[in-house]
């Protein structure tokens, strides 16, 4: 039941705006100026908006959400968000850009990790997301909540064989970013001028190995701490977004 639901402020404003929300609950003397917002957009959009007294809405809140005051007191109900066929996502990338940007998750299965990358790459102008079918985290509200809406906005693409996948987007033009701790290859190198599709790999163990034998290049992050690794969704970030700094340089 988790899974139709989405809750703060921005999240339901973002959802609103992506058409992706079919019903708003609010707590009952819920006020402010973004509470005032959505009532606006959902009356535009002719979205059912319910208040709720404070012992029903707490009841609804500890259904959907995993801790106190997350809800800011906006609840809603959310249309599934669709999964796209890879030919199909393929058409979308190469009609945003002759350079398209793709991040493939190799088996994250933490919400909040998905859902923090997708909002990485949503900002970073990332054409679209390739999860795979077993082993992933599902869109659910914990990621679409983390993804600050991105999840609603962003194509999502579900594949049973990433690596065969990667594969086949090489031949539409495609080169193959993976991470990699043992490598001598620099994140800020310059290997981002092409279609390219960043693969991240899932906690703990990276990604798989047939996965990181189709990759054309192999990057890290240096580390000079004693910690020798990052969060995947903070290595998605930092890579994504030196990939829009070398790119928008080049424009200049």
């Amino acid at each position: 039941m988790k899974d139709n639901y989405i809750y703060g402020k921005n999240a339901v404003l973002q959802g609103i705006e992506a058409d992706k929300v079919e019903k708003i609950f609010l707590a009952f003397g819920a006020q402010g100026a973004t509470i005032n917002k959505i009532f606006k957009e959902a009356n535009k959009n002719k979205i059912p908006v319910t208040k709720y007294d404070r012992k029903r809405f707490r009841d609804l809140e500890k259904l959907v959400c995993p801790g106190d005051n997350l809800s800011q007191s906006v609840i809603a109900i959310t249309k599934q968000v669709e999964t796209l066929t890879i030919v199909d996502l393929l058409e979308l990338a190469y009609q945003n850009s002759d350079k398209p940007l793709i991040v493939a998750l190799d088996e994250i299965t933490d919400p909040q990790n998905l859902g923090a990358i997708a909002r990485s790459a949503e900002c970073a102008g990332a054409s679209a997301l390739i999860l795979t079918e077993r082993n992933s985290s599902p869109i659910n509200s914990f990621a679409i909540k983390a993804s600050a809406g991105a999840l609603t906005k962003i194509p999502v693409a579900r594949v049973t064989n990433l690596a065969t996948e990667l594969s086949n987007l090489k031949e539409h033009g495609f080169w193959i970013v993976g991470t990699e701790v043992d490598t001598q290859t620099d994140y800020t190198s310059n290997i981002y001028d092409s279609p390219i599709v960043l693969v991240i790999g899932s906690e703990g163990k990276g990604m798989r190995p047939r996965v990181k034998k189709v990759c054309d290049h192999l990057i890290k992050i240096p580390m000079v701490g004693s910690t020798q690794s990052l969060n995947a969704s903070v290595s998605a970030g930092i890579i994504l977004f030196e990939i829009l700094r070398q790119r928008d340089f080049k424009k200049i």
